[in-house]
This record gives structure tokens, C-alpha cells and sequence, in this order.
């Protein structure tokens, strides 16, 4: 792979550029720290809105269609996208069209208007998308699980935000949030694929050299108190339960972050990991069963995530249970670790092979303040990981006060906290 570029620009933007010579595609994206952690209650919901409503119409582009069409003739897949630290605007091309594509994302991002008719339809658009997520239980879950480790604070919240905040926020509420964090310090631009360095430099400092530095909104610090296990039960009419099973962590920027991955992925990361052997193929209790480590900015946490065949939930939660407590027990035997690393180190190798997915690799490093490693560096700190580095970690975060089940199932009047032990 060519060396990657980083360029930072006088008033505090930052560029990425990872070349790819032999890519047939290009990809532009702009990423910028306005997510959902930036937002009060309020206003929350306001990142993920002001996201649908650049793409409603610019200065250049007044109509939704323009830019549609625009993107569409190149033969180009454009979205946006809204998390809970940052928003980011993105199109895929041939590498011909690469001025076009920077065109019109650096448009979207810098030239916005919002019209209040625009504003009032996107209302709807938006009101749409919550109600799917609700009526769609494995996604919803998350949301539940968040609530109940955060409560009312912004990791806790919705990133769609609710629906009374969607029907009442105005042009005033978009412009205000935009000049306080659509800020060139606050923004990553990312170029990969088939283009050259000194183009997308040079296309950078014309469209973003102009931009002012400004007074960035900052996010509200994570606060974690958990003194005893604790569930949030959803009661839904439901074929299938779905269950986060999960217990807090660290951020992003611990160092025991590769061992974490490597315990959830013994854990969860595959067909042959303890619990989809032990769920699915044993008790043929679930279709889908796996584990992740998320760790954001100030927080995180190791879940387990699973729909469950209803008569069998408090089988598989105490399944479950008696996995987590086996990685404080005893350590992973050679052979486990080191398949689970190698699936690690495959997973990731595999998800970086187009221009967009390496270029999110970067840039999501960049944006998120991460040293930027190459997907080789990342695998050699996998292979470091001991058994007893992830014995430690796991003595460390799985604690019996530290457990956390949300559900979503035809459970009435239920609770499951006399099982929540390890």
C-alpha cells in the first residue's frame, strides 16, 4: 500500500489521502465531530437531522434531485451517516469522476441552505426512519441497552432523538448547531483510491481553505455509577426475544483494548465461538448470537448480543453468564487464542480491501484523535495478546454489579435479575 498522506491546513482542517494505485474506484468523504454526544436534550436529534437536510439542497444544488441526479449520472454510491461522536458525508466513484464526486460532497457539507418547507417534509421523512428502528426489535435493542447503562444523559440517548424534538426544531435550531461544529478544526477530509496526493491537496485547499476557525461545542463528559445489576425489560408480542447481555468497559484509547477484542472474539466472533457452539448448535436457541467490544471516545462495553427462541431465554442468559465467568476462571488454551486472532486480523484485512473501507479505517482514526495504524500495525498488537492478557481484562470489567441485561420479548411482570450473576 502507498503511504498515507496527512496534510493539516492552516485554519486546523485535516486532510487523509490513501493512495491506491491499482484501485479502479475513488472515494470522498467529509467526517466532522458533530454526533449525538455533542447534543443536550433539547436539542437531541438535531446532528442526525441537520445530516438529512444538507443533502435537501445548496446554493449550487437548490433541489434534492440536483444533487440525486448529479451523483447518480456518475454512476456513484453517496450516503450520509450520523453517530454518536461524529457525522460524515461520503460518495464512491470511478476515479474519473473524482472533481465531480469532490464537488458536489464538499458542496453538501460547506453550502447547505435550509428552507423551512424542506425542513417540514424532512420531519416526516425522519419520523419514518424511528418508527421502522421500533418496529424493527434487533436494532432497537441497542438503543434500550445504551439507555440502561447511561440513563438521561447524551451515550444514553437515541441518535435519532425523539419524536417531540424532530416536530418542533427550526432553520434557527440548524444554522446555530452547524456554526458551532461544522468547523474546520472539528473536520477530516478523506481521500482514497485512485487519485494522487497532490490532486486531492490541491482540490482541498481551493474548496476548504476559505473556512474560519470558530468556538466548537464540547461534548459532555460520560458518567458511569453502577453499584448492583440492572435490566430494562421491554414487553413486546414477539416470536423471538432479543437480548443485550452486556458489562461496562473502557474507552477507545485504553491499551487494553486488543485483549478486550480478542476475549469477544473467543466469545462471540464466529461459527465456532464458545457462544454460537453453545446457543445455536447446542441448544438451538438462536438464530443470531455473537459478542462485540464498543468503545467510544469515554466509554464502552463488551455485549452479547442474541434473538432467542422465547421459552428459552433464561437458558441462554444463563448460558451466557456461565461463558463470561469461564474467561475469569480459567485461561484461553494456545490453539482458541490464536484462531481468534487470526480471525481478528482476517476480519479486518477482508473489510479494508475497497477504497471507501480504507479510507473510513483512517479516517475514523483521524477524527476520533486515534495515532493512525496501519491495518498491519493493528495485527501485530492482536498477536501480542496473551491468555493471560485476556484473563486480566476479563477479571477486570466482568463484575456481578457490573451486569446489564435489556430485552425485548412477550415478558409481562418479569424480571431476570436473580439470574445476573458470575
Amino acid at each position: 500500500m502507498a503511504k498515507i498522506t496527512r496534510v493539516k491546513f492552516k485554519n486546523g482542517l485535516k486532510l487523509i489521502v490513501v493512495p491506491r494505485e491499482e484501485s479502479l474506484t475513488t472515494t470522498v468523504a467529509v467526517l466532522v465531530a458533530a454526533g449525538s454526544k455533542y447534543e443536550t436534550k433539547e436539542i437531541n436529534g438535531l446532528s442526525h437531522f441537520l445530516e438529512h437536510m444538507c443533502f435537501k439542497g445548496t446554493e449550487k444544488r437548490p433541489r434534492p434531485i440536483d444533487i440525486a441526479s448529479e451523483l447518480d449520472g456518475m454512476g456513484a454510491q453517496y450516503n450520509a451517516f450520523t453517530s454518536h461522536e461524529y457525522t460524515s458525508y461520503y460518495a464512491k466513484v470511478r476515479n474519473g469522476a473524482f472533481k465531480n464526486a469532490f464537488d458536489v460532497v464538499s458542496d453538501l457539507y460547506l453550502h447547505p441552505v435550509f428552507r423551512e418547507e424542506d425542513i417540514e417534509i424532512e420531519r416526516g421523512v425522519i419520523s419514518e426512519e424511528i418508527n421502522m428502528y421500533e418496529d424493527t426489535p434487533r436494532s432497537k435493542i441497542g438503543d434500550i441497552f445504551m439507555e440502561l447503562l447511561y440513563g438521561d444523559q447524551p451515550a444514553g440517548w437515541s441518535i435519532a432523538g425523539p419524536k417531540e424534538n424532530i416536530l418542533k426544531f427550526s432553520k434557527d435550531d440548524f444554522v446555530s448547531y452547524r456554526e458551532k461544529n461544522y468547523l474546520p478544526e472539528a473536520t477530516v477530509v478523506l481521500i482514497s483510491g485512485g487519485v494522487s496526493p497532490s490532486r486531492a491537496i490541491s482540490a482541498v485547499r481551493e474548496e476548504f481553505g476559505i473556512l474560519k476557525r470558530g468556538k466548537k461545542m464540547r461534548k459532555q463528559k460520560v458518567v458511569e455509577a453502577q453499584k448492583k445489576p440492572s435490566e430494562k425489560i421491554v414487553t413486546k408480542k414477539l416470536e423471538q426475544t432479543h437480548l443485550i447481555l452486556g458489562v461496562r468497559a473502557f474507552d477507545m484509547y485504553d491499551r487494553r483494548r486488543y485483549a478486550l477484542s480478542v476475549l469477544a472474539e473467543v466469545l462471540g466472533g464466529g461459527m465456532s465461538s464458545r457462544l454460537f457452539k453453545r446457543v445455536r448448535d447446542e441448544l438451538g436457541a438462536a438464530y443470531y448470537v455473537g459478542a462485540s467490544a464498543d468503545l467510544l471516545s469515554d466509554h464502552g462495553f463488551l455485549g452479547i448480543s442474541a434473538g432467542v427462541d422465547n421459552r428459552k431465554v433464561e437458558t441462554v442468559i444463563g448460558a451466557a453468564l456461565e461463558e463470561l465467568v469461564r474467561f475469569k476462571k480459567e485461561r484461553v488454551g494456545d490453539k482458541e487464542l490464536e484462531k481468534a486472532k487470526e480471525h481478528l486480523i482476517g476480519d479486518l484485512f477482508l473489510s479494508v480491501e475497497t477504497s471507501d473501507a480504507i479510507g473510513y479505517f483512517y479516517g475514523s482514526q483521524e477524527i476520533m484523535d486515534v495515532k493512525l495504524a496501519s491495518p498491519h500495525e493493528i495485527a501485530r498488537r492482536i498477536r501480542k495478546v496473551t491468555a493471560g492478557d485476556v484473563q486480566k481484562v476479563a477479571r477486570e470489567i466482568i463484575t456481578k454489579q457490573g451486569l446489564n441485561l435489556a430485552l425485548i420479548g412477550p415478558f409481562k411482570d418479569r424480571s431476570f435479575l436473580d439470574i445476573l450473576k458470575v
